[in-house]
């Protein structure tokens, strides 16, 4: 077993990662408040899976595998950056619903859409992978046991962490509904921000190398 001292670092450190924006939280937040949430709370399921999907690489090695072959680094780096520029697009291309905007209609992505796209966006980020991959080791050390054992445990932590963040954040989205219902300005302000922050993210993990 990892010492709690070092288990307690690494909750800090999961956190500054939860934390900070990415696709993830970006999807999370947009479905939060134009479809209420239960469809969050479906949307971070798909998002927690696609966590799970990392953890289980890295612990039986083969993320290892997949960031040393430069191949097959690209073809997932080029997946993510094409998702991640066609949710730039649907946020401003004409007469689109705005990801930020309240859905009056009652029209809902079904729970398999939501839940889908929540684990893509994150199974489709070769940085998660990255930062597990880079992370972990810093941890793991073959005299507190199973290195497995380890690796496991150290993902369940990081799952716990982003689970409760993600779902704090879900239930704060969801009210911010109201101030873009009665400001509709800011809806298009919204609108072109994110889809910026869209096109920066791809264009990042565009220009990323693996290591």
């Amino acid at each position: 077993m990892i010492p709690l001292h070092e288990l307690l670092f690494f909750v800090l450190a999961a956190l500054v990662l939860v934390i900070s924006p990415g696709p993830n939280m970006i999807y999370l937040i947009s479905k939060s408040i134009t479809q209420g949430k239960k469809s969050g709370m479906i949307s971070l399921a798909g998002i927690v899976c696609g966590f799970l999907f990392h953890i289980i690489m890295v612990s039986f090695g083969l993320t290892a595998v997949l960031l040393a072959v430069p191949v097959a680094y690209t073809v997932l780096k080029t997946l993510g950056t094409v998702y991640l520029l066609y949710l730039a697009y649907q946020a401003i291309k004409p007469k689109s619903r705005n990801i930020f905007e309240v859905d009056k209609n009652g029209s809902h992505d079904s729970p398999g859409k939501l839940f889908t796209v929540g684990f893509l966006t994150n199974v489709l980020n070769p940085k998660v992978a990255v930062f597990y991959l880079s992370f972990f080791p810093q941890f793991i050390k073959p005299e507190y046991g199973s290195v497995l054992t380890q690796s496991l445990e150290l993902g369940v932590i990081q799952v716990f962490v982003s689970f409760s963040i993600n779902f704090i954040i879900v239930l704060a989205a969801a009210r911010v509904a109201v101030f873009f219902a009665e400001n509709p300005f800011w809806v298009k302000v919204q609108k072109w921000f994110m889809a910026s922050v869209l096109m920066f993210l791809a264009a990042k993990m565009a220009l990323s190398k693996a290591k």
